[in-house]
Protein backbone atom coordinates (compact mmCIF):
# COMPACT_ATOMS: atom_id res chain seq x y z
CA UNK A 1 0.00 0.00 0.00
CA UNK A 2 3.10 2.69 0.81
CA UNK A 3 4.20 1.67 -2.48
CA UNK A 4 1.47 2.49 -4.48
CA UNK A 5 0.86 5.72 -2.93
CA UNK A 6 4.27 6.40 -3.20
CA UNK A 7 4.33 5.60 -6.84
CA UNK A 8 0.92 7.48 -7.35
CA UNK A 9 2.49 11.18 -5.26
CA UNK A 10 5.37 10.80 -7.56
CA UNK A 11 3.68 10.34 -10.46
CA UNK A 12 1.28 13.32 -9.55
CA UNK A 13 3.82 15.35 -8.77
CA UNK A 14 5.73 14.31 -11.96
CA UNK A 15 2.69 15.58 -14.05
CA UNK A 16 2.51 18.67 -12.00
CA UNK A 17 6.36 19.50 -12.78
CA UNK A 18 5.16 18.79 -16.74
CA UNK A 19 2.03 20.82 -16.25
CA UNK A 20 4.19 23.90 -14.97
CA UNK A 21 6.58 23.38 -17.67
CA UNK A 22 4.23 23.48 -20.26
CA UNK A 23 2.38 25.82 -19.27
CA UNK A 24 5.60 28.72 -18.47
CA UNK A 25 6.47 27.54 -21.83
CA UNK A 26 2.95 28.38 -23.63
CA UNK A 27 3.18 31.55 -21.88
CA UNK A 28 6.62 32.48 -22.73
CA UNK A 29 5.50 31.52 -26.10
CA UNK A 30 2.78 33.92 -26.13
CA UNK A 31 4.63 36.77 -24.36
CA UNK A 32 6.97 36.57 -27.49
CA UNK A 33 4.67 36.35 -30.02
CA UNK A 34 3.27 39.65 -28.17
CA UNK A 35 6.02 41.17 -28.12
CA UNK A 36 6.84 40.56 -31.68
CA UNK A 37 3.53 42.28 -33.08
CA UNK A 38 4.71 45.38 -31.15
CA UNK A 39 8.03 45.46 -32.42
CA UNK A 40 7.78 44.91 -36.17
CA UNK A 41 10.94 44.41 -38.23
CA UNK A 42 12.06 48.10 -40.02
CA UNK A 43 11.62 48.32 -43.40
CA UNK A 44 13.56 51.51 -44.73
CA UNK A 45 13.54 52.63 -48.19
CA UNK A 46 16.01 52.87 -51.01
CA UNK A 47 17.76 56.52 -51.18
CA UNK A 48 16.25 56.42 -54.74
CA UNK A 49 12.66 55.52 -53.87
CA UNK A 50 10.82 59.23 -53.15
CA UNK A 51 8.37 61.15 -54.84
CA UNK A 52 11.77 62.41 -56.75
CA UNK A 53 11.60 59.72 -58.90
CA UNK A 54 7.79 60.01 -60.56
CA UNK A 55 9.08 64.34 -61.30
CA UNK A 56 7.40 64.97 -57.91
CA UNK A 57 8.94 67.63 -55.97
CA UNK A 58 8.83 67.29 -51.92
CA UNK A 59 9.95 68.50 -48.27
CA UNK A 60 11.42 66.16 -45.90
CA UNK A 61 9.72 67.16 -42.90
CA UNK A 62 9.55 66.41 -39.12
CA UNK A 63 6.09 65.65 -37.42
CA UNK A 64 5.82 65.42 -33.72
CA UNK A 65 3.11 63.37 -32.37
CA UNK A 66 0.95 64.27 -28.40
CA UNK A 67 3.25 61.77 -26.87
CA UNK A 68 6.48 63.45 -28.14
CA UNK A 69 7.56 60.74 -31.28
CA UNK A 70 9.18 61.96 -33.79
CA UNK A 71 7.76 60.77 -36.88
CA UNK A 72 9.46 60.99 -40.76
CA UNK A 73 7.43 62.48 -43.33
CA UNK A 74 7.52 63.86 -47.18
CA UNK A 75 5.49 66.98 -48.11
CA UNK A 76 4.41 68.04 -51.47
CA UNK A 77 2.12 71.25 -51.21
CA UNK A 78 -0.96 71.10 -53.39
CA UNK A 79 -1.77 73.12 -56.47
CA UNK A 80 -5.58 73.05 -55.89
CA UNK A 81 -5.81 73.57 -52.22
CA UNK A 82 -6.31 69.96 -50.80
CA UNK A 83 -3.80 67.62 -49.21
CA UNK A 84 -4.22 63.98 -48.67
CA UNK A 85 -2.85 62.25 -46.26
CA UNK A 86 -1.24 58.74 -46.88
CA UNK A 87 -0.96 56.15 -44.29
CA UNK A 88 0.91 52.99 -44.70
CA UNK A 89 0.28 49.47 -43.32
CA UNK A 90 2.04 47.66 -40.74
CA UNK A 91 5.60 46.88 -40.74
CA UNK A 92 5.70 48.85 -44.15
CA UNK A 93 7.07 52.21 -44.86
CA UNK A 94 5.34 55.52 -46.71
CA UNK A 95 4.23 54.85 -50.05
CA UNK A 96 6.13 56.64 -53.04
CA UNK A 97 3.81 55.31 -55.74
CA UNK A 98 0.81 57.05 -53.64
CA UNK A 99 2.41 59.66 -53.32
CA UNK A 100 3.38 60.47 -56.94
CA UNK A 101 -0.24 59.34 -58.36
CA UNK A 102 -1.48 61.96 -56.03
CA UNK A 103 0.84 64.87 -56.85
CA UNK A 104 0.53 64.31 -60.19
CA UNK A 105 -3.06 65.43 -60.58
CA UNK A 106 -2.62 68.16 -58.44
CA UNK A 107 -3.25 66.91 -55.01
CA UNK A 108 -0.92 67.96 -51.93
CA UNK A 109 0.25 64.74 -50.26
CA UNK A 110 1.79 64.50 -46.87
CA UNK A 111 3.33 60.59 -46.58
CA UNK A 112 5.18 59.29 -43.23
CA UNK A 113 6.57 56.47 -41.61
CA UNK A 114 4.25 55.33 -38.48
CA UNK A 115 5.90 54.99 -35.19
CA UNK A 116 7.97 52.01 -34.82
CA UNK A 117 8.19 52.32 -39.05
CA UNK A 118 10.95 52.91 -41.39
CA UNK A 119 12.73 56.15 -40.41
CA UNK A 120 10.33 57.01 -37.40
CA UNK A 121 11.14 57.04 -33.64
CA UNK A 122 9.16 55.12 -31.16
CA UNK A 123 9.28 51.33 -30.74
CA UNK A 124 5.96 50.00 -30.12
CA UNK A 125 3.59 49.34 -33.24
CA UNK A 126 -0.03 48.81 -31.71
CA UNK A 127 -1.66 48.56 -34.90
CA UNK A 128 -4.41 51.83 -34.70
CA UNK A 129 -3.92 52.82 -30.97
CA UNK A 130 -1.51 55.04 -30.66
CA UNK A 131 -1.11 55.59 -34.56
CA UNK A 132 -4.04 57.97 -33.83
CA UNK A 133 -1.62 60.27 -32.47
CA UNK A 134 0.15 60.00 -35.82
CA UNK A 135 -2.30 61.05 -37.92
CA UNK A 136 -3.42 63.56 -35.51
CA UNK A 137 0.15 65.06 -35.93
CA UNK A 138 -0.12 64.65 -39.62
CA UNK A 139 -3.24 66.49 -39.37
CA UNK A 140 -2.14 69.42 -37.48
CA UNK A 141 0.61 69.85 -39.80
CA UNK A 142 -1.26 69.57 -43.18
CA UNK A 143 -3.84 72.12 -41.85
CA UNK A 144 -0.66 74.48 -40.67
CA UNK A 145 0.50 74.88 -44.44
CA UNK A 146 -0.28 77.60 -46.90
CA UNK A 147 -2.98 77.11 -49.82
CA UNK A 148 -4.72 74.10 -47.69
CA UNK A 149 -8.45 74.34 -47.79
CA UNK A 150 -9.15 70.91 -47.72
CA UNK A 151 -8.10 67.32 -46.46
CA UNK A 152 -8.55 63.90 -47.90
CA UNK A 153 -7.23 60.49 -46.29
CA UNK A 154 -5.69 57.15 -48.17
CA UNK A 155 -4.56 54.07 -45.91
CA UNK A 156 -3.56 50.98 -46.38
CA UNK A 157 -4.09 47.68 -43.99
CA UNK A 158 -3.41 49.58 -40.86
CA UNK A 159 -2.81 52.94 -42.00
CA UNK A 160 -6.63 52.45 -43.32
CA UNK A 161 -8.03 50.76 -40.19
CA UNK A 162 -5.90 53.97 -38.32
CA UNK A 163 -7.71 56.63 -40.89
CA UNK A 164 -10.59 55.12 -40.35
CA UNK A 165 -10.64 56.03 -36.45
CA UNK A 166 -9.05 59.20 -36.74
CA UNK A 167 -11.74 60.33 -39.51
CA UNK A 168 -15.00 59.42 -37.21
CA UNK A 169 -13.35 61.31 -34.67
CA UNK A 170 -12.32 64.61 -36.85
CA UNK A 171 -14.10 66.33 -39.43
CA UNK A 172 -11.42 68.11 -41.23
CA UNK A 173 -10.53 64.88 -42.96
CA UNK A 174 -13.59 65.16 -45.56
CA UNK A 175 -13.05 62.21 -47.59
CA UNK A 176 -11.60 58.63 -47.34
CA UNK A 177 -10.38 55.86 -49.27
CA UNK A 178 -9.55 52.55 -46.97
CA UNK A 179 -7.60 49.33 -48.50
CA UNK A 180 -7.72 46.26 -46.78
CA UNK A 181 -7.80 47.47 -43.51
CA UNK A 182 -9.81 45.46 -41.17
CA UNK A 183 -13.27 45.64 -39.62
CA UNK A 184 -11.55 44.96 -35.71
CA UNK A 185 -8.27 44.11 -34.55
CA UNK A 186 -9.91 41.28 -33.06
CA UNK A 187 -10.82 40.18 -36.67
CA UNK A 188 -7.22 40.45 -37.90
CA UNK A 189 -5.83 38.25 -34.73
CA UNK A 190 -8.19 35.63 -34.96
CA UNK A 191 -6.65 35.24 -39.02
CA UNK A 192 -2.82 35.79 -37.84
CA UNK A 193 -3.05 33.44 -35.04
CA UNK A 194 -4.38 30.07 -35.85
CA UNK A 195 -4.42 28.05 -32.37
CA UNK A 196 -7.32 29.62 -30.64
CA UNK A 197 -6.52 29.28 -27.31
CA UNK A 198 -3.27 31.24 -27.82
CA UNK A 199 -5.13 34.30 -28.96
CA UNK A 200 -6.38 35.90 -25.24
CA UNK A 201 -2.85 35.16 -23.69
CA UNK A 202 -1.00 36.72 -26.69
CA UNK A 203 -3.69 39.77 -26.26
CA UNK A 204 -2.89 39.67 -22.59
CA UNK A 205 0.70 40.14 -23.20
CA UNK A 206 0.21 42.59 -25.83
CA UNK A 207 -1.43 44.80 -24.21
CA UNK A 208 0.55 44.24 -20.75
CA UNK A 209 3.55 45.45 -22.82
CA UNK A 210 1.56 48.50 -23.73
CA UNK A 211 0.86 49.25 -20.10
CA UNK A 212 -3.31 49.89 -20.75
CA UNK A 213 -5.87 46.82 -20.96
CA UNK A 214 -8.69 46.87 -23.36
CA UNK A 215 -7.13 48.33 -26.59
CA UNK A 216 -7.90 45.39 -28.82
CA UNK A 217 -11.32 45.66 -28.12
CA UNK A 218 -10.84 49.30 -29.16
CA UNK A 219 -9.38 48.96 -32.27
CA UNK A 220 -12.81 48.40 -33.95
CA UNK A 221 -13.03 50.49 -37.09
CA UNK A 222 -16.31 48.98 -37.96
CA UNK A 223 -17.98 50.03 -34.91
CA UNK A 224 -17.07 53.89 -35.96
CA UNK A 225 -17.14 54.19 -39.69
CA UNK A 226 -20.92 54.89 -39.60
CA UNK A 227 -20.09 58.36 -37.97
CA UNK A 228 -17.76 59.43 -41.04
CA UNK A 229 -20.86 59.88 -42.76
CA UNK A 230 -22.44 62.23 -44.85
CA UNK A 231 -18.84 62.75 -45.90
CA UNK A 232 -17.73 60.30 -48.88
CA UNK A 233 -15.76 56.90 -47.92
CA UNK A 234 -14.44 54.32 -50.65
CA UNK A 235 -13.50 50.71 -49.40
CA UNK A 236 -10.93 48.77 -51.46
CA UNK A 237 -10.63 44.77 -50.64
CA UNK A 238 -9.20 42.04 -52.56
CA UNK A 239 -11.07 38.95 -52.35
CA UNK A 240 -7.76 36.59 -51.84
CA UNK A 241 -6.83 38.39 -48.92
CA UNK A 242 -4.75 36.00 -46.23
CA UNK A 243 -4.08 38.60 -43.75
CA UNK A 244 -7.57 39.36 -43.02
CA UNK A 245 -11.17 38.07 -42.82
CA UNK A 246 -12.11 38.36 -46.83
CA UNK A 247 -15.41 40.28 -45.45
CA UNK A 248 -13.69 43.06 -43.44
CA UNK A 249 -14.00 45.28 -46.63
CA UNK A 250 -17.98 44.39 -46.86
CA UNK A 251 -18.52 44.73 -43.47
CA UNK A 252 -17.39 48.11 -43.42
CA UNK A 253 -18.87 49.32 -46.50
CA UNK A 254 -22.55 48.05 -45.53
CA UNK A 255 -21.49 49.70 -41.69
CA UNK A 256 -20.81 53.05 -43.58
CA UNK A 257 -22.94 56.00 -44.27
CA UNK A 258 -23.65 57.31 -47.93
CA UNK A 259 -22.02 58.27 -49.82
CA UNK A 260 -19.79 55.40 -49.91
CA UNK A 261 -18.10 53.22 -53.00
CA UNK A 262 -17.08 49.69 -52.94
CA UNK A 263 -14.52 48.09 -54.88
CA UNK A 264 -13.14 44.84 -54.75
CA UNK A 265 -11.98 42.07 -57.41
CA UNK A 266 -11.61 38.04 -57.07
CA UNK A 267 -7.99 36.87 -56.76
CA UNK A 268 -6.47 39.88 -55.30
CA UNK A 269 -3.93 39.67 -52.09
CA UNK A 270 -3.72 42.24 -49.05
CA UNK A 271 -3.06 45.43 -50.21
CA UNK A 272 -2.47 44.43 -53.72
CA UNK A 273 -5.00 46.13 -55.66
CA UNK A 274 -2.71 48.94 -56.44
CA UNK A 275 -0.09 46.52 -58.12
CA UNK A 276 -2.50 44.61 -59.59
CA UNK A 277 -4.62 46.95 -61.22
CA UNK A 278 -2.16 50.10 -61.49
CA UNK A 279 -4.17 51.96 -63.62
CA UNK A 280 -7.67 51.21 -62.87
CA UNK A 281 -6.62 52.04 -59.63
CA UNK A 282 -5.40 55.43 -60.15
CA UNK A 283 -8.68 56.28 -62.25
CA UNK A 284 -10.05 55.28 -58.99
CA UNK A 285 -8.62 56.64 -56.36
CA UNK A 286 -8.64 60.72 -58.62
CA UNK A 287 -11.94 60.14 -59.63
CA UNK A 288 -13.13 59.88 -55.82
CA UNK A 289 -11.45 62.69 -54.40
CA UNK A 290 -12.14 64.66 -57.54
CA UNK A 291 -15.85 63.94 -56.62
CA UNK A 292 -15.28 64.99 -53.19
CA UNK A 293 -13.73 68.09 -53.42
CA UNK A 294 -14.29 69.16 -56.90
CA UNK A 295 -18.23 69.82 -56.92
CA UNK A 296 -18.89 69.49 -60.70
CA UNK A 297 -17.57 65.71 -60.20
CA UNK A 298 -19.84 63.09 -59.68
CA UNK A 299 -18.72 59.87 -57.33
CA UNK A 300 -19.42 56.95 -59.35
CA UNK A 301 -19.34 52.99 -58.41
CA UNK A 302 -16.04 51.67 -59.59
Amino acid sequence: MKNFRYWRNLTLFGLLIFALFVATGTCYMARQLALNYLHPRRLVLPAEDTPAKGGIPFEDVTLTTADHVRLDAWYTPPQNGVVILSAHGYGGVRHSDIHIMLARQGYGVLSWDFRAHGKSGGEVSTLGYYEMLDVEAALAFALQQPGVAHIGAWGGSMGGATLILATAKHPEIEALVSDSAYASLRDEMNVAIHVNWMRPLIGFFAEQAIGEFGVIEQISPVEVIGQISPRPVMIIQGLADSMIPVDSGKRLYVASGQPHTFWSEEGVEHVQMLYTFPERYEQQLIAFFDAAFLPTTPITAP
